[in-house]
């Protein structure tokens, strides 16, 4: 079958799954933020951590629940990791070293499972499932909390309160991830996925050598990880290991767990703020990035570049043949589009150009349609930005849903967006200004030096700071200064902006609603769409082009 035919064959397919989903996933999501009534084993847990579930917080309170949660957490995954060798199903496997579990702790936390080791000969079965995996549920609940509390702001008049983080938290995993990860565990067990606690068999290889297999409890996993855009991979090559995703189908079908959430929370958005025309504008510009960029990124790789890349139809180093290059950047755009980062292909042997767009697709905020929760709160942020320009345009008071855009709102709408390239721009300086860390950078972690070896490191810091975890391969990132500087990246890529987004929900919250006029800028037609779109690509241009210019594009255009 020719790639453009299957190409457009795979895209038809996810956009029918996606759409049959939208509307009924999207209205059950608002139903469980909405509800007053909470089920038994909630209030089992609120009662066994002191939680009045009627009680809701105000910002600060709601930022300070999300904070002691996850430093509770990453404090946790760090001492399982630590006391790994006194665990059962430890596999005989010592304890994780410090700098590496420290990163590794907030790694997870934060929704990013970026993995600086090689996992089948890291960590056992116990870490991967209390420490790891626990994780994946609730670094992703998290990020849905946060972004229905923004939506809570728009939605209330004159109020003090967003709502209960842990009512969110609890809400957001029992009753969408958790019977959503079961039934796709189930369906990827179907598919081939091994689940299983045995230990390693060894087998003889058909040459007369021995090989030592691994097993594990890998489609429980598999399903949260992809569901909850974590992406941090059982084995060391992620979803590209034939025990995590075996066949085409199953490929397709871990595509459509990334989108699945992130594309149906507009219209979450739009049910709770009585009007779902302002979910299908953001829908539509999240679609519209998604579509742009995965054709980008097929075409440079289906093009590649000499005579090896030409006899094999595309560029096919470092991707499995059973996906081909369709199936391997279907699956990359959406793993850097989104916060999952995870792979089935290697993003280091990719063209320049197309190694470039996957970097480019988290530099543009991961907001298409991004991380659960997060892909949504940060277009939203970007939309307020969008709607200030236009009410410069006109002369007018900005608003956006009745709520007026002042100078507080606007102030953090820029903070959110001034943070993570900060964090990017100033780790991947920090790892070449410093002269000893340099040469530790440029003697140990860099393989490919010149161009790719600056882009490998740029990768890194771009991954981490928005919390994807998807890497360069070629970069070794286990040494003191990449497990430290990441680890940091990771927890301010992640808790900044939500900081900036819950303390702009409290604002919002805070006013009574504007009535619309005749100078209102309509925020659901084609027109804003465009805006809001410009807006994003412009923001990101501005920011990042002199770096990839330093990178990706002239080693692309060399």
């Amino acid at each position: 079958m020719a790639p453009i035919v299957l190409f457009l064959l795979q895209l038809a397919t996810l956009g029918l799954l996606l759409g049959l989903v939208y509307r009924p996933l999207g209205d059950y999501m608002a139903r469980v933020f909405s509800s007053p009534k909470d089920l038994a084993v909630e209030r089992g847990l609120y009662r066994l951590i002191g939680v009045k579930s009627d009680s809701d917080q105000a910002w600060p309170r709601y930022f300070r629940s999300v904070l002691a949660f996850s430093v509770v957490g990453i404090v946790l995954v760090y001492a399982v990791q630590r006391l790994q060798e006194f665990l059962p199903y430890a596999l005989g496997l010592p304890a994780v070293p410090e700098t590496l579990a420290f990163n590794t702790a907030i790694s997870f936390v934060t929704n990013t499972n970026w993995q600086s080791y090689s996992p089948e000969l890291t960590v056992g079965y116990t870490v991967q499932l209390i420490g790891l995996a626990v994780q994946n549920f609730v670094s992703a609940a998290v990020g849905i909390a946060v972004a229905v509390a923004l939506v809570r702001g728009f939605v209330r008049r004159s109020s003090s309160t967003i709502g209960n983080f842990w009512v969110d938290l609890f809400r957001g995993t029992i009753r969408i991830l958790l019977p959503f990860a079961a039934i796709f565990a189930v369906v990827l067990i179907i598919g081939g996925v091994i689940q299983n606690v045995s230990d390693y068999t060894d087998a003889a290889t058909l040459t007369g050598g021995a090989q030592s297999i691994p097993g594990g409890p890998v489609a429980s996993q598999e399903a949260i990880k992809l569901l909850g855009t974590n992406g941090g991979g059982f084995f060391n090559v992620n979803s590209a290991h034939p025990f995590e995703n075996p066949t085409g189908w199953t490929n397709l079908v871990e595509i459509f767990l990334m989108l699945v959430i992130p594309f149906s929370l507009p219209r979450t958005f739009g049910t709770m703020v009585g009007d779902k025309r302002q979910g299908y504008a953001i829908l539509a510009t999240m679609a519209a990035f998604f579509l742009v960029s995965v054709s980008a990124m097929t075409a440079f790789e289906l093009a590649g570049s000499g005579s090896a890349t030409s006899l094999a139809g595309g560029a096919m180093e470092g991707k499995e043949q059973r996906f081909g290059i369709v199936g391997s950047t279907i699956f990359g755009t959406t793993s850097t589009l989104t916060s999952t980062g995870a792979v089935n292909s290697m993003h280091d042997s990719y063209t320049p150009l197309g190694g470039g767009m996957a970097m480019i697709n988290m530099m543009l905020g991961e907001v298409a349609p991004g991380g659960v929760g997060a892909g949504l709160y940060g277009l939203l942020v970007v939309a307020i930005i969008a709607v200030f320009l236009a009410g410069l345009m006109v002369g007018r008071t900005p608003e956006y849903l009745g709520k007026k855009i002042g100078t507080r709102e606007i102030k953090l709408a820029s903070l959110y967006i001034l943070i993570t390239p900060t964090l990017v721009l100033l780790g991947t300086a920090l790892s070449f200004a410093i002269p000893s860390v340099r040469a530790d950078v440029e003697g140990t972690s860099i393989w490919n030096a010149g161009l790719h070896g600056y882009s490998e490191v740029l990768y890194a810091f771009t991954s981490a700071a928005n919390n994807n975890g998807s890497a360069f391969a070629g970069l070794t990132a286990n040494t003191p200064w990449f497990n430290t500087a990441l680890a940091v990246a990771m927890f301010l890529g992640r808790f900044l902006p939500i900081l900036f987004v819950l303390a702009l929900a409290g604002s919002l919250a805070a006013q009574d609603k504007v009535p619309v006029t005749s100078g209102t800028l309509p925020t659901h037609k084609p027109l804003f769409v465009g805006l809001l779109f410009g807006t994003v690509l412009i923001v990101s241009a501005l920011t990042y082009f002199p770096v990839l210019a330093l990178g990706p594009l002239a080693e692309g255009l060399n």
